[in-house]
């Protein structure tokens, strides 16, 4: 790689602020501005490119993370490897992904693309039956060394962390539910919403978005089953590398008869809980001076003067139409010492009372009180706090989002549970792949932003960059073509994964 790239990012990133330069005063243009006629394509007799020339970054991170040595080492599926290893088959699926691949047929087209095996250093790579066949090797067991592979992979990112990394660990649970058409999928089950497909477990690590573990179930399984061997797994996984560790999780994951236990082990947790009637007359007891007004926390700070709120339309409509409406009025917060059932001491019992003004056009028809209930042992943190640090909760959603529709983690696209567990578990690899490439990032700021991304941007952001190919000894050049505003960090981040020492 020639050293004189900062030089040639420097005119390129000038260039472009030239075009785009918002001073410049336009003149009334006769001729539109998308005015390329004479167009001729030509096929390149030498050169070789790609456009998907960040690919290189991530395969040379996962190498000096040691990545397939943790794979092979631990996953032991294929008795002779004519020609792949374990490991070539779950990065080819990992790598499907990160390439914006949307089904298993899409391998083919890498598979059928010489530079991109060039870039690789691949002779072939498994095609989308054969990568399918290999799903259909696992059992439960292995599985579970897949993900434990990638963990031991893991540990060593957070070791390379500044200090103060996991001061106050998140570990966040939910359910979701997967849905296929397909009729003859094994392990499949009806969701109570009348849905046929699987209900997969997520526990993720919102610190960084990553996702610790992913359980695959039958659609008809409560959300949360079979989830306490996996907490207990995602905890020591983070205890080593946290200060606190702090569990997050909706009213379905509220399992009384274990607080105890995660209270004993030093680990806190924020559970939601269901209103029912035991807890609901508890607090229609207090006294009105135990409630305060719930202050929610600013997300951010307004750094120029704060803009008109826009009309709105909907609320408009809503009246004007005479709709059912209902209007949160005001919120109070208050707290009282709970002991459940199974429990064999009191926590603390957050509850968030919303008024709510029941209307239908202009009218009210009457007040509602709604409850909302937080179960947690922490005693450092203030009622309006325990609030916040629940509802952060909400962005294990947009986790879940990205493993459906960014990674297509669940497309569910072989035969039965176990194999499509395995295809969701090397798909969210993608995931766990773009946290990392942020978290080694030099630019602190920078990086956090790419953890922060939503998938597809991070694709157009690192991966898919144009590239030529070029051998050059026993190196592969990947020569950057164009230009984006991450570039100059996508260098710095390729000159620190190169002098890191391999695993």
């Amino acid at each position: 790689m020639s050293r004189s790239y900062p030089k040639i990012l420097r005119n390129r990133k000038r260039r472009i602020e030239r075009r785009l330069d918002p001073e410049r005063r336009w003149s009334e243009q006769p001729n539109r501005m998308l005015s390329a006629s004479n167009i001729h394509f030509e096929m390149a007799e030498r050169e070789r490119a790609v456009n998907y020339g960040g690919i290189g970054a991530i395969h040379l991170m996962g190498q000096r993370l040691g990545l397939a040595e943790e794979i092979d080492g631990r996953v032991q599926l294929l008795k002779r490897h004519l020609p792949y290893h374990e490991s070539d088959h779950v990065l080819n699926l990992a790598y499907n992904a990160l390439l914006d691949g949307q089904r298993l047929e899409d391998i083919e087209l890498r598979r059928n693309d010489e530079t991109f095996l060039a870039g690789l250093g691949a002779q072939r790579i498994p095609d989308p039956t054969t990568s399918g066949d290999f799903t259909r090797r696992f059992d439960q067991e292995a599985i579970g060394d897949l993900m434990e592979a990638i963990n031991r992979t893991r540990q060593r990112v957070w070791k390379k962390q500044p200090g103060g990394f996991l001061s106050h660990a998140l570990i966040d649970t939910d359910g979701t539910m997967a849905p296929t058409l397909g009729e003859c999928k094994g392990g499949i089950g009806l969701s109570y919403k009348g849905i046929w497909g699987y209900a997969p477990l997520i526990i993720s690590l919102a610190n960084t978005r990553e996702v610790l573990y992913v359980v695959n179930r039958p659609g008809n399984v409560v959300s949360h089953e079979g989830c306490v061997p996996w907490i207990d797994r995602a905890i020591e996984l983070v205890r080593p590398h946290a200060g606190q560790i702090t569990l997050r999780g909706d009213s379905d994951f509220t399992l009384t008869a274990q607080l105890d236990g995660w209270h004993s082990q030093g680990i806190k947790f924020i559970f939601g809980m269901d209103a029912h009637a035991k807890v609901v007359q508890l607090v229609q007891a207090l006294p009105e001076e135990a409630w305060k007004l719930l202050e929610r926390l600013a997300r951010y700070e307004i750094a120029t003067e704060p803009r008109a709120k826009a009309p709105r339309i909907k609320a408009s409509i809503v009246r004007f139409k005479g709709y059912l409406n209902k209007k949160l009025v005001g919120q109070s917060v208050a707290e009282l010492d709970y002991q459940p059932n199974k429990c064999g001491r009191s926590y603390r019992l957050v509850v968030v009372r919303k008024n709510i003004s029941v209307q239908k056009g202009e009218a009210v028809l009457f007040e509602d009180i709604k409850y909302l209930f937080y179960i947690t042992n922490h005693t450092d943190y203030r009622a309006e706090q325990v609030v916040a640090l629940a509802n952060g909760r909400c962005d294990q959603e947009n986790v879940i989002e990205q493993l459906k529709n960014g990674v297509n983690a669940m497309r569910m696209p072989v035969d039965d549970l176990l194999s499509n567990w395995a295809y969701m578990a090397a798909s969210a690899l993608a995931w766990n792949l773009k946290s990392w490439y942020g978290l080694l990032m030099p630019n602190r700021r920078r990086g956090l932003e790419l953890v922060q991304m939503e998938f597809r941007r991070f694709l157009h952001a690192i991966v898919l960059l144009p590239a030529q190919i070029v051998r050059s000894g026993r190196r592969i050049i990947y020569r950057i073509m164009g230009y984006n505003r991450y570039l100059k960090d996508f260098f710095a981040a390729w000159e620190k994964l190169r002098r890191m020492a391999p695993a």
